[in-house]
């Protein structure tokens, strides 16, 4: 019989204190230190390089300060608005930015720049290469452009040790290395595997091993909801290769 996991918690909330800066160091030190309202702030990189860290985190200080914070993802619904007393607003994914969405959050860009409101927003890729209305573009390139980098496999491993550490896992080197070769190394996915193996870990009263996390995989099967967190993991005669 299976044991019923007990949650741990949430996650730690995105901060500027928990974020492994890498190569980002300078995108963290003028957010910390950004004195509102100033010039617009544009985050741009692949996966899981901390765009969407370093605007929450960014988001919590503002509110943590008592003021006003407005969110908008590309997937939500309009209208967008500002609501009253907001002092920043932040657009997650703008590359994903339909005609509507542009138009949306171009206006919010004049909006803000009329009532003294910070923008920050995040993509994948820089400004001039956006898919979006030449007007917005120029917008999101006006201020300050930080191109984000992906972790270095060390600062990999010290984010997936440090979460590790916080849910009680032991994590082997064999255990890492198999993460690290064999799967994409967007470490939003990476987390996510993790916090599947730690919850099936638990359920079977074993630790973590690399053939506990193989008997995971099997068992889950190719309906996995969550395909694009896990890659194909080459047949054992085969050398991995990191992505």
């Amino acid at each position: 019989m299976k044991q019923i996991p007990l949650a741990i918690g949430p996650e730690p909330a995105p901060r500027f204190d928990n974020f492994l800066p890498g190569a980002n160091a300078a995108a963290l030190q003028h957010l910390r230190a950004l004195v509102l309202p100033a010039a617009p702030v544009y985050l741009w990189g692949p996966a899981g390089s901390g765009k969407t860290h370093l605007l929450r985190a960014l988001a919590a200080r503002i509110q943590d300060e008592g003021q006003g914070v407005a969110w908008f993802d590309a997937a939500d619904a309009l209208p967008w608005t500002l609501p009253p007393g907001a002092a920043l607003a932040c657009i997650d994914r703008c590359e994903r930015l339909d005609t509507d969405a542009q138009h949306a959050a171009f206006s919010l860009f004049v909006e803000a720049a009329s009532q003294g409101v910070q923008m920050a927003a995040a993509g994948t890729l820089p400004p001039v290469d956006l898919p979006l209305r030449d007007d917005l573009r120029t917008r999101l390139a006006w201020g300050h452009v930080f191109a984000l980098q992906p972790l270095a496999d060390p600062e990999t491993r010290a984010v997936l040790r440090r979460e590790a550490d916080r849910r009680g896992i032991l994590l082997s080197d064999e255990v890492m290395n198999h993460l690290l070769t064999r799967f994409e190394r967007d470490l939003s996915h990476l987390m996510r595997l993790l916090d599947r193996l730690d919850r099936f870990a638990l359920a079977n009263a074993r630790p973590v091993t690399v053939p506990l996390l193989r008997q995971m995989l099997q068992e889950e099967g190719a309906g996995t909801s969550d395909t694009a967190a896990v890659a194909t993991e080459p047949p054992a005669a085969q050398p991995a290769h990191a992505r």
